[in-house]
């Protein structure tokens, strides 16, 4: 056993290596990129000990990363069996029938996409090949905060065409919960509420900044903000920002309010990357290009409520 997991230290020692040697164009033995070679991207995986690294640095970048539910779901084709009621819960007479039948069949399936997301960063040869500069980490943090941004926008937004289906999709997003001219203290009573009570514990808000700023001046009948500026809560909910959300403008959704664990980011593959030397070395530049392979959706749509702005 101890020579099992010695051996599985050196292969992982050894890939580490070799797939930092290759981006960074220096010697390497190819044998010991094999098993992370990507045929379809033309890539290499990320070293299994980096992959934790890049995860919390796109936590950090995207802001759907840290209220939604992450599942990886490694493989070709896939369903999600999702649950659309609600669970059973009953007190039942010692000897009497359990009702475990009453939601046997109160199951639907949803199909899982495989929507790939290219992300280039280009550095400076000087950088590098500078023994002193922190490339490994440097580039990691660059290619977390390009996806990152471009994963928070199609969480949000994605019409599900080579993208995830969004919170804001109209058929498979978030359900109606008020309908308004120009947003009001009513308006955002009325929304809280249209949330079924389970679901308002762990709720928060969505909006971008200005839509933000035009609540945060918003009173109650008894002159009273509705935000808390003390920790950005309104009615004890976070308030989360997101500059992908739609201005209150005709016909956008500018707030969603919900329990965002039922909005599932599915990663369908480790993200992997590869260099481009060639089509920048006329720039002393090298190119890198990194894929992620992964699939978003909302599983259960009553979970989360959207104000919309009534069409002009």
């Amino acid at each position: 056993m101890d020579k099992q997991r010695d051996l599985i230290r050196t292969i992982d020692m050894e890939y580490d290596s070799a797939f930092w040697n290759y981006m960074k164009a220096k010697n390497y033995q190819e044998e010991h990129l094999g098993t992370g070679r990507i045929s379809q991207d033309g890539g290499y995986e990320i070293p299994y000990g980096d992959v934790s690294k890049l995860l919390s640095l796109l936590h950090d970048e995207n802001m759907m990363r840290r209220i939604c539910t992450l599942v990886n779901l490694c493989g070709s084709e896939y369903t999600i069996v999702a649950k659309q009621c609600d669970d059973i819960s009953k007190w039942v007479k010692e000897g009497e029938t359990i009702p475990i039948y009453d939601g046997m069949d109160d199951f639907t399936p949803f199909p899982v996409g495989n929507h790939k997301l290219c992300s280039l960063v280009k550095l400076n040869e000087d950088f590098v090949h500078d023994a002193t500069f922190n490339f490994r980490d440097y580039l990691l943090r660059r290619f977390a905060k390009c996806m990152g941004r471009q994963e928070e926008n199609a969480f949000l937004c994605g019409d599900g065409i080579n993208k995830p289906v969004g919170v804001l999709h109209p058929e498979y997003g978030a359900e109606a919960g008020c309908e308004t001219q120009e947003i009001s203290a009513d308006d955002i009573i009325t929304l809280f509420f249209s949330l079924k009570p389970e679901y308002r514990q762990d709720a928060v808000w969505i909006m971008n900044d200005a839509t933000a700023l035009h609540l945060r001046k918003l009173k109650d009948d008894s002159g009273n903000y509705l935000w808390r500026s003390t920790d950005d809560s309104i009615f004890g909910r976070k308030v989360m920002i997101s500059n992908f959300m739609p201005d209150m403008e005709a016909g956008k959704i500018p707030v969603v309010f919900g329990d965002f664990s039922y909005y599932w980011i599915i990663c369908r593959r480790l993200p992997n990357f590869r260099t481009l030397s060639e089509e920048f070395c006329i720039r002393s530049q090298v190119g890198y290009l990194g894929t992620e392979h992964m699939e978003g959706r909302l599983v259960r749509r009553e979970a989360v409520k959207a104000l919309q702005i009534a069409s002009a």
